[in-house]
């Protein structure tokens, strides 16, 4: 014990924290990141004129000033959450992602082939949408966490649910599966006890954060409509958003990307990216205007970059993609949130 009553284990711990924060606040990524952030905001308050465009009933009402911090209250959120998890995961063997990928050039050509699939993918969804009536399809269906001015259809629904689940999951995951084990494409646990341990504690945590932020979840809903309403809002998001994320992103292109990156930071944020473009069209975006288009692919940026990126984490420190698909996306947000549009769209009578 030294003469300030700290003991050398708890002077190593500091040192090396102190250590870590000065890696990643250095780190020319964050540091372009932070600066986006930031030219983002400005660029809010000079196009918006103190309203935004976006069909978001959930926060409509709320004054522009909070709708405009919800994204950094929510990505302090999600750097609380991040430190849970180097808590939990500090004492347990960190999977080496980079070797479950192939060798540089193998992976460069397998990144660059799925990204533009996932473009073409994505347009897809643009184009078959309307042309059978219903909104452009994205990572999200219209509603999803924010609600909308229109529910919905049923068809809707369940057709934007398949196409993602086909598109981005199933066809991805056939091809690479082939070449791959499920260890390497991170579908396989190393560590079931520390995985659920995770599961459970960051499930607990997201969940109280957003019962206190929203005030329409399932707890809103009769008894009868949530036994019905959580179980169809379960299957209807596992398949049409939350394996399509787990696959594309982080079962297949996260080891590739840290691979070619070299760096766990690095991959963090090209994983937060990712998820964010995977949402560029989004039920409460609208194109209407210059001015709106730009507004909404900021929001876009704003909104998914954090959650993307602690799903980029969360595989990292645990090699096991289902860790955030269970903890910090099935049910927080979608089973807790998105209940009651399903059971609007559906017409579960109470």
């Amino acid at each position: 014990m030294n003469a300030d009553g700290e003991s050398a284990p708890q002077l190593a711990a500091a040192v090396a924290s102190s250590a870590v924060f000065r890696v990643i606040v250095g780190h020319r990524g964050v540091q372009v990141a932070f600066t986006l952030w930031v030219v983002g905001y400005l660029l809010v308050f000079w196009i918006a004129g103190g309203s935004l465009p976006f069909d978001r009933p959930a926060v409509a009402t709320l004054p522009f000033a909070l709708q405009l911090a919800a994204p950094s209250i929510t990505l302090i959120e999600i750097l609380v959450l991040m430190g849970l998890v180097f808590l939990i995961t500090r004492q347990r063997v960190v999977p080496d992602l980079s070797s479950r990928a192939p060798h540089r050039e193998a992976a460069l050509r397998e990144t660059v082939l799925l990204i533009g699939y996932a473009a073409l993918g994505q347009v897809g969804g643009w184009i078959l949408g309307p042309a059978l009536g219903y909104r452009a399809f994205s990572f999200h269906i219209a509603g999803t966490v924010f609600g909308c001015s229109v529910a919905p259809q049923r068809g809707e629904m369940w057709t934007w649910a398949l196409y993602n689940f086909v598109v981005f999951a199933l066809l991805p995951y056939l091809y690479f599966r082939r070449r791959y084990s499920n260890t390497q494409l991170n579908l396989r646990s190393t560590d079931r006890r520390n995985d659920c341990l995770l599961i459970v504690a960051v499930l607990l945590v997201e969940s109280a954060f957003e019962l206190a932020v929203f005030d329409k979840t399932i707890f809103s809903l009769s008894r009868h409509q949530m036994l019905i309403g959580a179980p169809l809002t379960l299957l209807i998001f596992f398949i049409g958003t939350v394996l399509p994320t787990m696959i594309l992103i982080y079962a297949i292109l996260l080891p590739r990307y840290l691979a070619l990156s070299g760096s766990r930071i690095a991959t963090v944020l090209l994983g937060g990216l990712t998820y964010a473009a995977m949402h560029i069209v989004e039920g409460w975006s609208t194109f209407s205007s210059p001015a709106n288009a730009t507004l909404s692919l900021i929001f876009v940026l704003l909104q998914y970059f954090g959650p993307g990126m602690f799903k980029s984490v969360l595989t990292l420190r645990t090699g096991n993609a289902w860790v955030h698909a269970l903890s910090y996306h099935i049910i927080a947000p979608h089973v807790i949130i998105d209940t009651p549009l399903v059971v609007k769209t559906f017409g579960i009578l109470p």
